[in-house]
């Protein structure tokens, strides 16, 4: 089946160098006659009429940029149909966002249906760290949603605009999911193809490192290494980045990280019902059981927490408390140990720790139990 929505990450070579030499060469008299009106709807920054310029010039002239070269070159070869939807992810710049204003428009007037521009936060170039933790994990969260808006089977990513590393996160991402990814580039008259192949990437690892997933995902600063000793895998390693802070060691979801965890969450919403045990039958649900050392009566939202748990997650059975710190904050979340499915409930000041008694009876049931606690969790954080 051809591809009908064709995902597009967006650089800046329409602008620079390719504009900006135009501009040069209308000062410099030096231009060609067929450019003039383009040159001149440059250096006024409209943005329309650059689109309109554009359209009178064959799309494989090196003038349209790599975008529009690529697109058509994709098109000529049958990859996509020639009123394909588009989605271009550009950087977070002024560039960028104009950028995307002209494509939007050149490719409307094209018949292309659906046309879309998407800014992808913290995509830029002046700030090295913010480009590689948060710009390139944000740019494969966009290509994930828009992956699962329109179905694996219906999409491309054509990654030959932009940074270099998109290019990498493409692939991957498109190895992962089963989406084939296409690169131009500017010297080859080819179309390079990176076909989706039969990867096979462990979803029970994913299932085991939800809690720690979901945490890093939602939390918009980096997140102390020791919050997730007890737990580490070396398995995770290649799903963080490392960052030290004062000499603390601290954890970031990394691009590939973002890629793995997309990847599999969405995975296991659509199967789900074959790695989870049997849900409990309401009779069998039981009230939670509290350990009574240190509490005083002051925390009765963590009974309410855990009577949701237990009441919203078919597979549990009953929660049963047995830590209290009413001075160590931590991470809310839920894990695999060596004694079963545990929960941690913080509210940042204090921390309760429970066991989690389910209808699992081996450990990879559990571990899809773990998985099912920690989506659900992360839907309480969305509502």
């Amino acid at each position: 089946m051809q591809p009908n929505i064709l995902i597009c990450t967006v650089g800046t070579s329409l602008f620079r160098p390719n504009l900006e030499t135009l501009k040069r060469e209308r000062q410099e008299g030096k231009i060609r006659p067929e450019l003039v009106g383009l040159a001149e709807a440059y250096e006024k920054q409209d943005w329309a009429a650059v689109a309109r310029e554009l359209g009178t010039l064959p799309p494989s002239d090196r003038t349209c940029g790599a975008e529009i070269n690529s697109i058509a070159s994709m098109i000529e070869r049958g990859y996509v149909p020639a009123n394909c939807g588009l989605f271009f992810l550009h950087s977070d710049t002024p560039d960028g966002k104009s950028i995307g204003v002209v494509l939007r428009q050149y490719f409307q007037a094209r018949g292309h249906a659906p046309v879309e521009t998407i800014c992808v936060p913290d995509l830029q170039d002046q700030d090295p760290k913010r480009f590689r933790t948060k710009g390139l994990r944000n740019l494969a969260r966009y290509l994930c949603r828009i992956i699962r808006q329109y179905s694996p089977a219906t999409c491309a990513i054509n990654a030959t605009g932009g940074y270099k590393a998109q290019i990498a996160i493409a692939v991957v991402l498109g190895q992962a999911i089963g989406v084939p990814v296409y690169y131009k580039h500017e010297l080859f008259s080819e179309i390079i193809a990176f076909p989706a192949l039969p990867v096979a990437l462990d979803l029970e690892v994913w299932m085991r490192a939800s809690g720690m997933l979901f945490d890093l995902e939602r939390s918009p600063e980096p997140i102390p290494a020791k919050t997730y000793e007890d737990e580490w895998d070396e398995k995770y390693e290649s799903l963080v980045e490392r960052v030290s802070i004062d000499n603390v060691d601290y954890l970031e979801l990394s691009p590939t990280g973002q890629i793995f965890h997309e990847t599999f969450r969405h995975r296991f919403q659509l199967i789900q019902d074959r790695l989870t045990p049997p849900a409990v039958a309401p009779e069998q649900k039981q009230k939670p059981r509290l350990e009574k050392a240190g509490w005083r009566g002051e925390h009765p939202e963590v009974q309410r927490f855990l009577e949701r748990v237990t009441a919203e997650v078919p597979q549990v059975i009953r929660c049963e408390t047995f830590y209290y710190n009413p001075d160590l904050p931590q991470r809310t979340r839920f894990r695999l140990s060596s004694k079963g499915i545990e929960g941690i409930y913080s509210d940042g000041t204090f921390t309760v720790k429970f066991a989690v008694r389910s209808s699992a009876r081996t450990r990879s049931e559990e571990a899809a139990v773990v998985a099912l606690l920690n989506d659900w969790l992360h839907r309480q954080y969305l509502s």
